[in-house]
């Protein structure tokens, strides 16, 4: 079951980020809309209600759910940039969120159109951070640590080869 649920392992934090490893993942976030797209444009309204594990979401509450999560990532990292006192990371219930009207019926293409303008932002802008900007920290409540800019990306670039995995495995093992 932990590969389903992990299909890429989980994530593994680690203390600094070269700046190969984060140009990987710059590449990641820029490059994981269009291989959504790719993926997931042309499935029927079967495929999207498919599922990687009994329990999980479908692949349409997963597309929704990563424009929402990386939408939020990226506004962690503004706001961490623009606002002195921005301590805590800003949460959401994603559960909540997975199962609200728009994540379970909406056409996936509103959230690749969002998916597509965040990430060109969003590697734009982690491109132009200093090395002090990359550096600024937050609290994550949830994870139960202080993460810096660095972090929060590799977070990000993982994030979406995560569930990018679990629309795979429902494409294979539930099809």
């Amino acid at each position: 079951m932990e590969h389903l649920k992990f299909p890429i392992g989980p994530f593994q934090l680690k203390e600094n980020y070269t700046d190969e490893e984060l140009q990987k993942c710059v590449e990641i976030i820029r490059d994981s809309p269009a291989t959504y797209r790719k993926l997931v444009q042309h499935l029927s309204e079967e495929d999207l209600r498919k599922t990687y594990r009994e329990g999980s979401w479908t692949i349409r509450q997963l597309v929704h759910h990563v424009a929402d999560i990386q939408l939020l990532h990226y506004f962690r990292m503004k706001k961490a940039m623009t606002e002195p006192n921005y301590a805590e990371a800003t949460l959401i219930d994603m559960g909540g969120w997975a199962h609200t009207s728009d994540s379970v019926s909406a056409p996936i293409e509103d959230s690749l159109l969002l998916f597509e303008g965040v990430h060109q932002r969003y590697a734009y802008l982690i491109e132009s951070l200093t090395p002090e900007q990359l550096e600024i920290s937050y609290f994550h409540s949830v994870r139960n640590i202080y993460f810096n800019q660095k972090q929060a990306i590799a977070i990000s670039a993982w994030h979406v080869q995560h569930h990018l995995a679990h629309i795979e495995l429902a494409l294979r093992v539930r099809g």
